[in-house]
């Protein structure tokens, strides 16, 4: 029996039910919360967010460069030198090698008849390629030249500028630039019910903690102003789903919700899909790009629950089967349809009533 498998012995009769009742209310509201931002078992989660920082020894301070170079080079001049194997004696063997000289055709100097020099100097850029494309040369033209000289009527021969084409080169495009919202304080004005706040957009912002998310479904129960909720990239998980389904039962103002690309499962989007129920304000929902597929039984239940809404305008969320694809859509269409009409006839766009369908 291994080592580790003798140290695991003694905690197999543990009994953690035990456990759990010596522990005080604040002691539980700490383990709840560091459950709720670990997960040992999720493979999906970098190795720093699946256990507790454990480093016990002290920071010895900031970087130093001079001084952890001096530390390398003393540590190299007190290492002891490898004896070789065989004695180094400074006798050369063999031949030296002698590169051979290459001549490139290219830059190779070649002389035409005086003629053919005066009829290349005057001639245009169409003439020039359609010598080209008589001669073969390749990578001599680019797209915009290829199709400039398709387009000329002086070429006689157009049959071989195939053979002359040069890519364009694209333009490389540059990264997006970090968002630079400042949470706690724009957590902080949603508080404070601030009329100038009308959307919030955390995206790509992964190190929010799961409190704060969960702060900000319960700023937004009670928020009159904020129309936009975005939260795409910050790591959410169900938790956060939960809160935020709690939030669209209560809120009237919010219209659109963001929360794509994230950790949330089956269970946490159904709790949002199902808190639709009772919010008739909602127009717009994304959910897509989830760390784990939802699967088709939660696909069914999803479409289920679209096809009882009728204020949501916009579901953003690609089934991988083609009956819940087929009735979300139609569902949408439906709710459309109901805008439509209700515009026409002059009366409430979304009523209050609700009807099931």
């Amino acid at each position: 029996m291994s080592v580790m498998r003798k140290e695991m012995e003694k905690y197999r009769d543990i009994d953690e039910d035990e456990l759990l009742k010596k522990l005080s209310e604040e002691e539980l509201q700490r383990l709840e919360d560091e459950l709720e931002e670990l997960d040992p078992d999720n493979a999906l989660l970098p190795a720093g967010m699946r256990q507790k920082d454990q480093t016990k020894k002290a920071p010895t301070g900031t970087f130093q460069r001079d001084n952890l170079l001096a530390h390398l080079e003393k540590q190299a001049k007190e290492h002891p030198d490898r004896e070789d194997l065989v004695p180094f004696t400074g006798e050369k063997r063999g031949k030296a090698f002698v590169p051979k000289k290459m001549v490139d055709p290219i830059i190779e100097s070649v002389t035409l008849e005086p003629e053919l020099e005066e009829a290349l100097a005057s001639a245009t850029d169409a003439e020039l390629c359609d010598i080209a494309a008589i001669l073969g040369m390749h990578t001599l033209m680019s797209n915009q030249q290829y199709y400039e000289a398709l387009a000329s009527s002086t070429i006689v021969n157009k049959q071989g500028l195939n053979s002359v084409i040069q890519c364009t080169q694209y333009k490389p495009v540059p990264d997006e630039e970090p968002n630079s919202t400042d949470v706690e304080e724009t957590l902080r004005r949603m508080q404070r019910n601030d009329p100038d706040l009308v959307e919030v957009n955390l995206n790509n912002i992964r190190n929010i903690p799961i409190p704060t998310l969960k702060a900000y479904a319960e700023a937004l129960m009670k928020n009159t102003v904020v129309e936009r909720f975005s939260i795409v990239g910050t790591r959410s998980s169900d938790p956060v789903a939960f809160a935020l389904a709690e939030m669209l039962k209560v809120n009237t103002t919010l219209k659109s919700l963001n929360i794509e690309s994230n950790f949330i499962t089956g269970t946490g989007i159904l709790s949002v899909l199902e808190a639709l129920q009772k919010n008739t304000t909602l127009l717009e929902l994304k959910i897509d790009n989830q760390s784990q597929p939802l699967g088709n039984k939660v696909e069914m239940e999803i479409a289920s629950m679209l096809e009882k809404n009728t204020t949501l305008l916009k579901f953003g969320y690609h089934f991988t089967q083609q009956g819940p694809r087929l009735r979300g859509s139609n569902a949408m269409m439906n709710n459309n349809d109901l805008v439509r009409k209700r515009r026409l006839e002059g009366g409430p766009i979304f009523p209050k009533c609700r009807t099931n369908v």
